[in-house]
């Protein structure tokens, strides 16, 4: 039996329900920004040997919310853990990021993929999962994640990071159907996992499209948009207050407001790159909103900090007739190493005091 929730304004924020004060989370909340992380990480070996060990990806999991009063904690994973498991032989070169020695590039390699088994090869994010839900035992929810079908294909293709993403546009442009093939089995092992992260016990789910802000309007709506939407639409995640909000992040994805707001979701998350009052309007009450302060904010001291949180808030009631429901704090994309965990301590602090309802 599931322990009751102490703290539920995350997901009642993505109901767009009223709250007590606005919900907080931060991506990348657990990382090396974190000196207890890192020394975890030293202890693991590794990233990988880290992420595949349910119980250390727990104890990262949980590290951000001994500091800060967060309200949400999210899983301690990758994006890449399904082309992984498909076996493409990821691994994390230093200072390099992640590679993968078995890149696909043409339309025979994307025939040999498959979804991987959930509770074989990806067994140990489910079994973090559930020792996650175990150890939290209620005190906020717990955020399942994935890639979204292009920002993997993208990895996939390229065979690590990129900047000019030159590999997967030509495949774009020269092959579009092999494209297309591992747009979809892409999708389908997406939705396969996140199905199975909310089984094991994940409360929301989060489809990072981090490398959507690379493709031209026409291109993301040929290579991004419809497999958000068919995540959207075929993910069973329960109905009324027992369903499992499903969040589209996107860098770079504020072109295209309008049509993600539709696919289906319960929330929107938006970079830092166009006001929350704009992103509001533009939504049309569809959908909760998630975000969206720079970032680089966190380099600024408390004062700064807390003034530009003031502004975020303001700004989404300010497009919201005054009202604050609907909307989670959050940064418009993930934190950095070399961020002082006492400024995220005062941006937390800032959330919860500026955004109290009277």
């Amino acid at each position: 039996m599931s322990v009751p929730l102490k703290n539920d304004r995350f997901l009642r924020a993505l109901r767009r329900e009223p709250v007590d004060r606005t919900p907080v989370w931060l991506m990348r909340q657990a990382g090396r920004y974190l000196p207890e992380y890192r020394a975890t990480r030293a202890g693991a070996g590794s990233f990988l040997a880290m992420a595949k060990n349910p119980e250390l990806a727990c104890e990262v999991t949980l590290q951000p919310l001994r500091r800060f009063p967060l309200d949400a904690a999210i899983l301690f994973s990758d994006i890449l853990t399904i082309p992984d498991a498909m076996g493409l032989g990821l691994h994390f070169a230093d200072g390099e990021g992640p590679k993968f020695e078995r890149p696909v590039r043409d339309a025979a390699a994307i025939a040999r993929l498959g979804v991987p088994d959930m509770e074989t090869e990806l067994r140990y994010v489910m079994d973090a999962v559930r020792t996650i839900r175990r150890e939290l035992d209620g005190q906020v929810p717990l955020i399942g994640f994935s890639g979204s079908p292009w920002t993997l294909a993208c990895y996939m293709v390229e065979g690590g990071g990129s900047k000019e993403y030159g590999r997967i546009k030509a495949m774009a442009l020269n092959d579009p159907a092999a494209l297309h093939a591992l747009l979809s089995v892409n999708t389908d092992a997406v939705i396969a996992y996140l199905a199975a992260q909310r089984a094991a016990g994940a409360q929301a789910l989060q489809v990072f499209d981090t490398w959507g802000g690379v493709l031209s309007p026409s291109m993301y709506r040929e290579f991004s948009l419809p497999y958000l939407t068919r995540i959207a639409r075929e993910l069973d995640r329960g109905e009324g207050d027992a369903r499992t909000p499903l969040i589209l992040f996107g860098k770079g994805n504020a072109p295209h407001l309008e049509a993600l707001a539709a696919s289906g979701c319960e929330a929107v998350g938006v970079d830092w790159t166009i006001d929350l009052e704009e992103a509001v309007h533009r939504v049309g009450g569809k959908v909760a909103l998630q975000g969206n302060l720079d970032p680089a904010v966190l380099y600024g001291a408390p004062d700064a900090i807390r003034e530009q949180v003031r502004e975020v808030l303001d700004s989404y009631a300010a497009g919201n007739g005054g009202s604050r429901e609907g909307h989670v704090f959050n940064l418009g994309h993930g934190m950095s190493p070399d961020m002082d965990p006492a400024h995220v301590g005062a941006l937390v602090e800032a959330v919860h005091e500026l955004s109290a309802r009277g």
